[in-house]
């Protein structure tokens, strides 16, 4: 019996993480999932036993990296920082340690690599948070240049912490308050369907690509809350809430644990989120991707 070809994932354990392996192993690879809590991936595969392994894995340690990334056809960075603790920073993470696991990739010869990105990454923004994503890829880049890069729009899914928080709140709050006059444009994706191309992206003959993955319909973060207030049955009254002061309630918001909300949150929808007709996406992979109404289905009871 042939070998699979073994794919090391790091951040195998997040909410795209999980996917990501579960994915490639759909696809007959298999898959060595590093992350700081080994033992989750353990229960979610354990019937994936003999093509999957879940190993503890520091992205910011040399030696960590390196066991992960041994005699392996691939490499995909999915691990992300959303709030920053103690070192634990976005430059750190985005930037210092994404580049160095594209570095110990390309010593140890790794075909491919792929990074999970986002859209509306820039290297030259004002948010530490975007600038980081930015910077990210630069260093990636300049470390391992086949590089692909996968930028996907803000994601939801059955356990997201985008549309389901969205949906306890309108269904508990008198008024919704809303990020400025809700005029950001957004462009959901299912989280399964960025996984799904991500594994098909690694399968295509070019790697050097970037691919920006958004959803089937854009809104404006208004209309959102209109169309998932109508799959919950009511309509929402909607409060305008200015971003200087959600930048206040933000900033002390992350002084508590497991902040409702954070200063990379209120930047982040601060622009635009859509995918850049520039830069091959769902389409390109064969993909049709999901709306948001198979969430809110699931949600509201429908069929």
């Amino acid at each position: 019996m042939a070998q699979l070809r073994k794919i090391a994932v790091f951040g195998g354990t997040g909410f795209l993480g999980r996917r990501i392996v579960r994915h490639l192993l759909d696809h007959g690879f298999a898959v060595r999932a590093a992350s700081r809590h080994p033992e989750r991936a353990e229960r979610i595969f354990r019937d994936k036993a003999s093509a999957f392994e879940s190993i503890r894995a520091d992205v910011n340690d040399d030696e960590s990296v390196l066991a992960v990334a041994t005699d392996v056809f691939a490499v995909i960075n999915a691990v992300s920082l959303y709030l920053e603790r103690d070192n634990q920073t976005f430059h750190s993470v985005h930037v210092e340690a994404a580049g160095r696991v594209a570095k110990i990739a390309q010593q140890l010869h790794v075909e491919r690599f792929a990074h999970v990105s986002g859209i509306g990454a820039d290297a030259g923004s004002a948010s530490r948070y975007i600038r980081s994503r930015g910077q990210g890829e630069d260093a990636i880049r300049g470390e391992f240049p086949t590089v692909t890069i996968i930028r996907p729009a803000v994601m939801f899914g059955p356990d997201d912490a985008f549309l389901n928080p969205i949906i306890r709140l309108l269904r508990t709050l008198p008024a919704f308050p809303m990020f400025g006059r809700g005029h950001t444009m957004l462009q959901p994706a299912h989280v399964e369907d960025v996984a799904e191309a991500i594994v098909r992206a690694l399968e295509a003959a070019e790697p050097q690509v970037a691919y920006e993955l958004g959803g089937p319909r854009i809104y404006t973060y208004e209309n959102l809350l209109r169309t998932i207030g109508e799959h919950l049955g009511f309509k929402p009254v909607l409060a305008p809430v200015p971003f200087e002061l959600w930048r206040v309630l933000a900033f002390l918001a992350e002084k508590i644990p497991n902040p409702p909300v954070t200063r990379n949150q209120v930047e982040l929808m601060e622009i635009d989120s859509i995918a850049s007709p520039d830069y091959p996406g769902f389409k390109s992979l064969a993909l049709d991707p999901r709306g948001i109404e198979t969430v809110l289905s699931a949600v509201s009871g429908e069929s």
